[in-house]
């Protein structure tokens, strides 16, 4: 018996206010809650929306919902997945409850079942040594199901079905059993897609989607050059049933189905008549993925490192959709340069709003591959360009972080900007005499004190001679106090390892004791937020 699973990605973007300058703000007051209105496209959004709605989300639920309903008198259930992205539902309650009631209903016919994935559909889990944001965004999602479905989901599909061992590892932490990324020749060599695998030095089931068999329906079903034209339910179910292995993982963007293969197409009546036509094979079986992995053993191991990390977009089937460009890397750094400073504030509208600049749409735009990968890059992009899009984009997220360092700026935050992380572009760098770069670089008061242990102490001496240490400490991490002390070092005329030892003595003190800033600065926040 070989297992169908059908999954649907559900997801759409908060697209950008492509209008938005900073003189906006000179207008008048600006609240933090206005800034949701001024960065994002809201009349562009609601218009995608809607025309999405209309022409796939509730024709396509109510065609599955009714196969379900038809093939519960049969001898065969047919059952699908859904992965519905956070930032879906909250445009489900702002635009349509009507929709989200939809996907309730389906998910109440007991054929259903729901993914957990990162609430904002987000490139956390490429990043952070502990990847703490995807874990917040995780149980994020997690909450929500839980409190709109009343179910806890098993099975992680990771946004972009991005995954590598480091992302397995975390997923398996939070008590998932499987997950679902790309069956890529370069991660399987000789293997099949279509069994189950575990995870490398784990217990985490892993599902590899057939991409030839999704594509077929997701890219080329209304391409009148494909050989293969027209594709019919019959014709794709016979494809399914000369296909060996213990499970068919078929996944594919929900907007498939009216949206990006338009209802004249004949792409609903496939997906009405595809039900019925797997279940005139024997062998064929509609399973859920929970089901699957406990329908089969694992017959091997995924063994994915981090630099060889697996998504399901473009041809390369990895993570350069969103970050190759210099473009992209500018704005990716940019944004997670921002957690450390976003999240010591503690303010949760400009947490939000730095979230919400995480979805990987918008790096996404930003691509600038060409051939069948650029032409759907442009397809989605809602810019007149890349170049646009990067520019829209930076202007954005520069605006935002402008807010987050003037917050900052309170005295009772002054130790949390001091060890804040500092963007790439005023980043220290040390050198020997004669400018010649060690290649080592630092971000933070932290790193600066950790290299200091280790580069050669000929470079220490050159940049304390030039001030440059003072200079960086004063006008970038903005800390005075510990500019001064250096100062001071510099006139006792140290060299060598004496003065290597004298800064990191001064460096560490000072981080202590804005570390104790900090711990006192976040109790008495505690405390107040305590307060009835």
């Amino acid at each position: 018996m070989t297992d169908i699973c059908l999954i649907f990605e559900v997801h759409q973007p908060l697209r950008l206010n492509r209008n938005f300058h900073s003189d906006l703000m000179a207008r008048g007051s600006v609240t933090k809650k206005d800034l949701f209105d001024l960065y994002f496209d809201h009349k562009l959004n609601r218009y995608v929306f809607d025309r999405a709605a209309r022409k796939c989300y509730f024709p396509s639920n109510n065609t599955i919902l009714e196969q379900i309903d038809r093939c519960k008198r049969e001898r065969k259930k047919f059952k699908v997945a859904y992965g519905i992205s956070g930032v879906f539902v909250e445009q489900c309650e702002r635009w349509n409850p009507d929709l989200l009631e939809s996907f309730k209903q389906l998910f109440e016919s007991g054929c259903v079942e729901l993914l957990d994935q990162p609430y904002y559909h987000s490139l956390a889990s490429l990043y952070g040594a502990d990847r703490s944001e995807f874990v917040e965004q995780i149980k994020m999602y997690r909450q929500l199901v839980k409190d709109l479905f009343n179910c806890e989901p098993k099975v992680v599909e990771n946004t972009e079905c991005l995954y590598n061992n480091v992302i397995a590892k975390t997923v398996e932490g939070l008590g998932y059993e499987a997950t679902v990324t790309e069956g890529v020749e370069r991660i399987l060599g000789w293997r099949s897609p279509n069994y189950v695998y575990r995870a490398k030095d784990s217990n985490l089931r892993v599902l590899l989607r057939n991409y030839r068999l999704s594509d077929d329906i997701g890219f080329r079903f209304s391409a009148t050059w494909w050989e293969e034209w027209p594709l019919n339910a019959d014709k794709y179910a016979s494809w399914l049933a000369a296909t060996p292995g213990q499970v068919i993982v078929l996944f594919v963007d929900y907007e498939t189905f009216g949206e990006h293969h338009w209802p004249e197409s004949g792409i609903h009546e496939f997906l009405r008549w595809l039900p019925g036509e797997v279940n005139k094979w024997d062998h064929l079986n509609w399973c859920t993925p929970s089901e699957v992995i406990h329908h089969h053993a694992p017959v091997g191991e995924i063994d994915v490192y981090e630099y060889n990390t697996v998504s399901w977009a473009d041809l390369e089937r990895d993570p350069t959709a969103w970050i190759v460009n210099p473009m992209q890397m500018i704005c990716y750094e940019s944004l997670k340069e921002l957690e450390k400073s976003v999240k010591g504030i503690g303010d949760e509208e400009l947490i939000r709003l730095w979230r919400y600049l995480q979805m990987s749409d918008h790096l996404y735009y930003m691509s600038i591959k060409g051939g069948g990968p650029g032409d759907v890059h442009c397809y989605f992009n809602p810019m007149s360009s890349p170049v646009e899009a990067f520019a829209v984009y930076s202007r954005i997220i520069a605006d935002l972080e402008s807010r987050i360092l003037a917050e900052l700026e309170r005295p009772e935050l002054a130790a949390k900007r001091i060890l804040r992380r500092i963007p790439a572009g005023k980043s220290f760098t040390f050198s020997y005499e004669f400018a010649r770069p060690t290649g080592l670089t630092v971000h933070s008061l932290d790193e600066f004190y950790s290299t200091l242990k280790t580069v050669d102490s000929s470079s220490i001496r050159f940049h304390m001679e030039r001030g440059d240490f003072e200079r960086w400490i004063r006008h970038v991490v903005g800390d005075d106090k510990l500019a001064d002390k250096l100062i001071t070092i510099s006139k006792q005329k140290l060299k060598g390892e004496p003065l290597r030892r004298k800064i990191l003595t001064t460096i560490e003190s000072r981080i202590k004791e804005l570390e104790g800033m900090t711990f006192k600065t976040s109790t008495r926040t505690k405390k107040r937020g305590g307060q009835k």
